[in-house]
């Protein structure tokens, strides 16, 4: 099939695969999170974010749909149409959960019509097997549709109050999450209203499964990873305002996560990273609908610390999936296992919700440099398959995933970072407009009759423009001032005259104005080079120009496995691990500022070379934008010492057996 990417109107496709969806609400999206704009409204123009959007679809389409849906019908007692995929057997049918919501995003962004089909007909198999599991197994299955392994003697002995069979189990509820959201978001994206009937009983079906347990026994449980359960009940709370959904919601909150953050305690040392992330989704969630403190305190809270204390310089946070205490964090220079894909999905995920509450430019910032150099470069620019972990440790490398063979969890977040980059650029609060990423696109603001272009090719310009293309209307343009543009260089000029700026509390300018047809906003945002530290590793730097992390490649030696195979961890680099004591190191003298050895390549924007920069164990180096280094070595970090740590350094060596 050819596909048809961003060329016609998603509301007309719609019409064109007559009655592809049951019923539409197309809506929903603004419904449930009421300061986004719906996915169809923001158009991804020219740029690194379209294209890889566009190859992800052409990627997702590569899956077999019946594979998919295969776990589901088996446990509702019906013959698969195809086989399982085999890979992480254990956890069989997360991935159809993850897979229909990137269905649902790309169908809702771009009319893709084969999305739209493959969408239609998941929720038409769904809502068989769901229908089915009632007839089953009506003393625990009415309105269940998962496919977990083992279903019948899991949730059976579970609703008696038995949690053995749980816990054998592979994270049963972390499994069910994924059709949990990938139902939520047909609706919420797609405006299927089946998806949302069919989510709704599920719902239901989680309440009576759970309701006989203790206080106790739901904390036990709890213990195991359960994704963002306690988030999927108080989404349910939002879009029926029955009560019921959201003492669901509570009693999904773990208390021993809940009850620390919410006083201001950081307890993460050697947890399960993405465990831990989804519960703060839920804790925000709740606290939001309900302004409950205590949620919302243990929200923010987590985000602050997770950002201030255990983040490294492309946003992600863990190292063989755990956070790991103070004393460790040389660990990220030592293993391969480097932050998950996942956790910075989920941390995006969190950090849009906390900014629906609190518009500030902090949570901004984070989901910039995120996107960019975790989440974009994440994605192999051929192949389009998805990376688990990104290693640290110097002149280590990425493995990729490869269509219709590895399924890991970070396939399936990979499918969604993928779909959904066009779903913060800009947001809104009452009469006003957020200018959040510098991406080129185009917004239709229905509500006030208005159509905004903006024209960039940020980061290899340090501007942007916006032109008001259609409409006339009477709002506030928040532009936000990031973080890594220098106070008072930023400048921003309306029609062509330069504005004063007043910078509020949240780093945003407001401009307030008659807006209409033919007004040019331009946006001067002049990036510097920087240098950051990795956390607890003060002798470890990495470079930044502007948000954007630089790194450099060091070779293609030995990078076995590159394109993962079905194997239970393909997902880690499995090439040789070269010496951290041979990698480049950079020499510094005193406080001098190493960034200004970062000299320009001529006619390649972000782009530098480093011929007078000192080293030992020197190489060629060049660095660019992380997000485009793919199929080689690298180096993120840069071990920076003096002329005398260096010696230091090198004797600290020689007393190690074996060196």
């Amino acid at each position: 099939m050819k596909f048809i990417i961003g060329k016609i109107n998603p509301v007309y496709v719609r019409i064109l695969i007559c009655g592809l969806l049951v019923s539409s609400e197309i809506r929903a999206q603004e419904k449930l999170y009421g300061n986004e704009f719906s996915l169809g409204d923001v158009q991804l123009l020219k740029g690194p974010f379209q294209q890889a959007r566009d190859l992800n679809v052409q990627t997702i389409l590569k899956y077999h749909v019946d594979r998919l849906l295969a776990p589901y019908r088996r446990e509702a007692g019906l013959i698969p149409k195809d086989s399982s995929y085999p890979n992480w057997s254990g956890l069989d049918g997360h991935m159809a959960g993850h897979y229909l919501s990137a269905l649902s995003m790309n169908f809702a962004a771009t009319g893709q019509v084969e999305c739209g089909k493959r969408l239609q007909y998941m929720i038409a198999e769904l809502k068989v097997c769901q229908t089915a599991n009632g007839i089953r197994h009506p003393e625990w299955g009415v309105g269940y549709v998962g496919g977990v392994p083992g279903s019948d003697s899991i949730w059976r002995n579970l609703h008696a109050g038995d949690l053995t069979t749980y816990r054998s189990a592979w994270v049963p509820w972390y499994n069910l999450h994924k059709m949990y959201a990938g139902l939520r978001d047909a609706w919420l994206y797609a405006g299927n209203t089946e998806a949302k009937m069919i989510f709704l009983k599920f719902c239901d079906w989680g309440i009576y499964i759970t309701e006989p347990l203790t206080d106790a026994q739901m904390e036990s449980m709890l213990d195991t990873e359960h994704g963002g359960m306690n988030e999927i009940f108080a989404d349910a709370y939002k879009m029926t305002a029955e009560e019921k959904y959201l003492t669901a919601a509570k009693r999904f909150s773990h208390h021993q996560l809940l009850d620390p953050m919410s006083a201001g305690i950081d307890n993460l040392d050697n947890k399960h990273a993405n465990t831990q992330i989804p519960k703060a989704i839920g804790f925000e969630r709740i606290g939001e609908l309900t302004h409950d403190n205590t949620y919302i305190n243990a929200g923010s809270f987590f985000w602050q610390t997770v950002t201030d204390n255990r983040t490294l310089v492309f946003g992600g946070n863990s190292r063989k999936e755990f956070f790991p205490p103070a004393a460790s964090y040389g660990d990220f220079i030592n293993e391969v296992q480097g932050p998950e894909s996942c956790n910075s999905y989920n941390m995006l995920k969190l950090t849009q919700d906390l900014f629906r509450m609190n518009a500030s430019a902090k949570y901004v910032d984070y989901y910039e440099r995120t996107l960019y150099n975790h989440i974009l470069s994440a994605q192999h620019p051929k192949n389009g398959g998805y990376v688990y972990f990104t290693p640290v440790r110097p002149r280590s490398y990425r493995v990729y995933s490869s269509p219709n063979q590895a399924m890991w969890c970070c396939v399936g977040t990979g499918m969604e970072n993928q779909s959904k980059y066009n779903a913060f650029i800009y947001t809104k609060k009452n009469d006003s407009l957020f200018l959040n990423l510098f991406i080129p696109s185009v917004l239709t603001w229905k509500d006030r009759g208005v159509k905004i272009r903006q024209q960039t090719n940020f980061p290899y310009e340090e501007k942007t423009s916006l032109i008001v293309t259609e409409g006339a209307s009477d709002f506030t343009l928040m532009i936000r001032y990031p973080k890594w543009v220098s106070p008072g260089s930023m400048r921003v000029l309306i029609n062509r005259k330069s504005i004063p700026l007043t910078v509020n509390d949240y780093s945003y300018v407001a401009v307030r104005r008659l807006w209409k047809a033919g007004d040019t906003i331009q946006i001067l945002l002049p990036m510097r080079n920087t240098i950051e530290h990795l956390p607890n590793q003060p002798e470890y730097i990495a470079f930044l120009r502007g948000p954007i992390l630089l790194a450099a490649k060091t070779g293609t030696e030995d990078l076995r496995g590159l394109v993962a195979d079905d194997s239970r961890w393909g997902q880690i680099p499995s090439g040789k691990l070269l010496p951290i004591d041979k990698a480049p190191l950079i020499i510094k003298n005193g406080q001098y500022n190493v960034t200004k050895e970062l000299v320009p390549v001529k006619n390649e924007p972000m782009t530098f070379r480093t011929p007078h920069m000192k080293m030992f164990n020197p190489v060629p180096v060049v660095f660019q934008p992380f997000y485009q280094i793919h199929d080689a070595r690298y180096m993120i970090y840069w071990m920076a010492l003096t002329t005398e740590q260096y010696k230091v350094y090198i004797d600290s060596l020689s007393k190690i057996p074996g060196k």
